[in-house]
């Protein structure tokens, strides 16, 4: 399967809490680790280990950064096809507590793609899926070239001046970020995500369906929930360009996101193809 991630990435600095500090509290980060993350960029790798192949359109500052996200990334099994801005490459703090939930705070100004920059977008036409978190609306148009094209709700503004169909968009129920209003778009979404963490989360479609899908427990404790809706983002896009109807591909997402939290960073334990065939 050829698949593909249009969109953002940070350079991510971890560090364990006992908790997140309230305002005015100083408190000391245990294990401290840096990685690329950021939705794009977590995506990219778990689709790249579900399907054995993903490109990320992605961009990066002209920096030490965004130089190492380059080549992490395509340690990870990723081919990055990124455009070089004139800027440093956004960054990010991330505690993870005792409890495994993540914060994060994100510093400097988010760099995304755009079909002005010299990036292979004709390539987009006839992949099998694309997940798109950032960009503008050239790109999500190119984007749709994909047999199934997943967005996030994050960037609903620009999913309405696009006006392109789009197989899902899923989001966070929780997050006024991601809120999302199918009415804002002339053609409706096959299928609307709203995700709750681990207590699910519930679904609609354009054909009228509505209902929820379970949690999925994951294969050991809770280590660290960064990444798990984006990881759960990418295992909808596989399983919808595989062909699988609406609660089996949202069970296999649920599943992403599960594995995801109990490794160590977003990479830590993401699901992969030799998972599915057990």
């Amino acid at each position: 399967m050829r698949t593909a991630v249009v969109g953002h990435l940070e350079w991510i600095e971890f560090g364990h809490v006992e908790r997140v500090p309230a305002a005015g509290d100083i408190v000391h980060a245990t294990d401290p680790w840096e990685e690329p993350g950021g939705g794009g960029a977590v995506a990219a790798v778990q689709l790249a280990r579900l399907a054995g192949d993903c490109t990320f359109y992605t961009a990066l500052g002209d920096d030490e950064r965004g130089a190492w996200s380059r080549r992490r990334l395509a340690e990870l099994g990723v081919r990055v096809e990124a455009v070089t801005r004139n800027e440093p490459t956004r960054r990010g703090v991330v505690f993870v507590d005792a409890n495994g939930e993540r914060t994060i705070t994100t510093l400097g100004q988010r760099l995304e793609p755009t079909t002005a920059d010299r990036l292979p977008w004709n390539e987009l036409e006839g992949v099998d899926a694309v997940y798109f978190t950032a960009g503008d609306v050239g790109a999500l148009r190119a984007a749709r070239g994909a047999r199934a094209l997943v967005a996030t709700s994050r960037i609903a503004d620009l999913l309405a001046r696009a006006d392109v169909r789009l197989d899902a968009v899923v989001g966070s129920a929780a997050d006024p970020a991601e809120a999302f209003d199918p009415d804002t778009l002339a053609d409706p979404p096959a299928l609307i995500v709203r995700t709750q963490g681990r207590r699910g989360g519930r679904y609609e479609t354009a054909d009228g369906r509505s209902g929820r899908y379970e949690a999925v427990a994951p294969p050991g404790p809770v280590v660290d929930t960064y990444g798990a809706g984006d990881s759960f983002a990418a295992g909808l896009t596989f399983a919808l360009a595989s062909g699988m109807e609406t609660e089996r591909a949202l069970s296999l997402a649920a599943r992403c996101g599960a594995w995801c939290a109990a490794g160590r960073g977003p990479y830590g334990n993401q699901l992969t193809a030799s998972d599915l065939e057990r």
